[in-house]
């Protein structure tokens, strides 16, 4: 076996044939319409977002793995937030808010990244990486979410989502 990794950047979930990919991918022996069509369901999580594609092809079969590198957790709260940068002092300065559903989008993107086993341990995780770079969720603090999710007041909006959990 001959393997070949290719690095693509694309939007995700809005990969096109046009140049440069569609050569790229033409010139390694694919069928580009096909490599096209997995990649974008690979990276329809990240639908909008600048996203980097490893493409390891075997040169000598043409068969590939795609592997979706996505942004980093504090980048995707950073945008929601609709802020450039994360707080210095998180602890007494605020840089902006997010919604408890933002971070349940977070959560979904990340899902091949994170280690936990449910979409609630998930969401905890990333409304704790809200808290150090200096976001709200829902106007309040991190540390009050992280109680409200355990004690059961989001529930019903996770259940909305848990589907695409799995």
């Amino acid at each position: 076996m001959v393997w070949r990794t290719v690095k693509l950047n694309v939007k995700g979930g809005a990969a096109s044939t046009q140049p440069p990919l569609g050569p790229t991918l033409s010139q390694l022996g694919l069928k580009v319409d096909e490599v096209v069509n997995k990649i974008n369901e690979a990276t329809a999580a990240l639908k909008g977002y600048d996203v980097t594609v490893l493409l390891h092809v075997d040169l000598n079969t043409k068969n590939y793995l795609i592997e979706v590198k996505s942004p980093s957790t504090s980048s995707l709260l950073l945008k929601f937030a609709g802020v450039n940068e994360p707080s210095g002092d998180p602890a007494h300065k605020k840089v902006g808010n997010i919604s408890f559903e933002d971070v349940v989008k977070v959560a979904l993107a990340k899902k091949n990244e994170l280690t936990a086993k449910t979409l609630k341990a998930a969401v905890k995780t990333i409304v704790s990486t809200a808290a150090t770079i200096g976001l709200t969720v829902d106007g309040k603090e991190p540390k009050e979410v992280l109680k409200q999710i355990e004690s059961g007041a989001y529930d019903n909006i996770l259940l909305k989502y848990e589907d695409r959990w799995k």
